[in-house]
């Protein structure tokens, strides 16, 4: 099934997509998490059965469809990372280590943003970039699971486009840590949560047999498929549960597909390929099945100065 979160004037409101594609309401319910361990199948037949509200979905506006606990993204398409080095070194290739752990990095939950939601440029940003994604939403909670084990805490999927300031990003990276503001403004996801039982007829390799792709302005900029993945959901599961829990509404991303953002495209084709998102651009993402995002980039807020309390020379002097 699909599940959809829209706008209503009493606030957030789950519904159903019906076969005609239209919106049936699930009567009191706002909040997708706490269905998703066991009560979701009976309350949307429930909903299907009495059709109390019914919205075309063109009528409707759509939020994100949760808001999750926690946001884990992950590296699991080697030719993003491959094509990522390379902008910093022409001849670098893909760190061995990418084959050893599922690695991720924590994101912000308080970031998620809708579908089709405006996209403010983040302070100090002048590279702006998209990244396309599907996730996996967490159903129940486990803790130090097989990947075996994991398959079943999967309760379903969307698509997410992990906005990122590039150029803050590779700044901070340059302390040995991961991406934090780089990452910090928004990340978009699709107008659908699919559960799984809806995938698995498209199961292939790693994950499963869809298309995936990016516009911006219309223009075709990238595309990949799914099961070009090198690690599986369930290990990414796994490996986010391993000396703690995963919890129902955790997010573990992808992370970005081949030819999925412009970082990747830049340093394979030069940094000409295409110019970094601005004001007025529109990202258009897709994922079969799954749904997607539209996007308007907006002008954001000015960066406001922050100094340290000790200035480097004095810390040398002090030395």
């Amino acid at each position: 099934m699909k599940i959809v979160r829209r706008n209503t004037e009493s606030g957030p409101q789950l519904a159903v997509v019906d076969a005609s594609g239209d919106l049936v309401d699930l009567p009191g319910e706002r909040d997708l998490i706490p269905l998703l361990d066991g009560r979701l199948a009976a309350v949307t037949d429930a909903a299907l059965r009495d059709r109390a509200t019914v919205t075309p979905e063109a009528d409707a506006e759509l939020l994100a469809p949760l808001e999750p606990t926690t946001f884990r993204d992950f590296s699991t398409f080697p030719e993003h990372p491959a094509g990522i080095v390379k902008l910093f070194d022409p001849a670098a290739t893909l760190n061995p280590r990418f084959w050893e752990i599922p690695t991720f990095y924590f994101s912000n939950p308080y970031a998620i943003t809708g579908p089709v939601a405006d996209i403010p440029v983040p302070p100090n940003c002048v590279d702006f970039d998209f990244e396309l994604e599907v996730a996996a939403v967490v159903g129940r909670t486990g803790r130090d699971l097989t990947v075996g084990e994991a398959a079943d805490h999967i309760a379903g999927y969307v698509v997410l486009n992990d906005f990122s300031a590039r150029d803050v990003q590779f700044h901070e990276m340059g302390l040995q840590l991961g991406p934090a503001k780089g990452k910090d403004t928004a990340t978009a996801l699709g107008q659908y949560f699919v559960t799984a039982d809806e995938l698995a007829p498209r199961a292939s390799g790693s994950s499963f047999d869809l298309r995936m792709d990016v516009r911006v302005n219309g223009e075709l900029v990238g595309s990949d498929r799914l099961d070009n993945m090198a690690w599986t959901f369930p290990a990414l599961a796994a490996y986010a549960s391993r000396g703690t829990e995963i919890r129902p509404g955790d997010l573990l991303g992808s992370g970005t597909c081949q030819g999925g953002c412009l970082a990747e495209l830049w340093g394979r084709h030069g940094r000409d390929f295409h110019a970094p998102l601005a004001p007025g651009d529109v990202v258009e993402t897709s994922v079969e099945l799954l749904g997607g995002t539209t996007n308007r980039v907006v002008a954001g807020a000015e960066a406001r100065p922050i100094e340290p309390f000790v200035k480097a020379s004095e810390f040398t002097a002090q030395r």
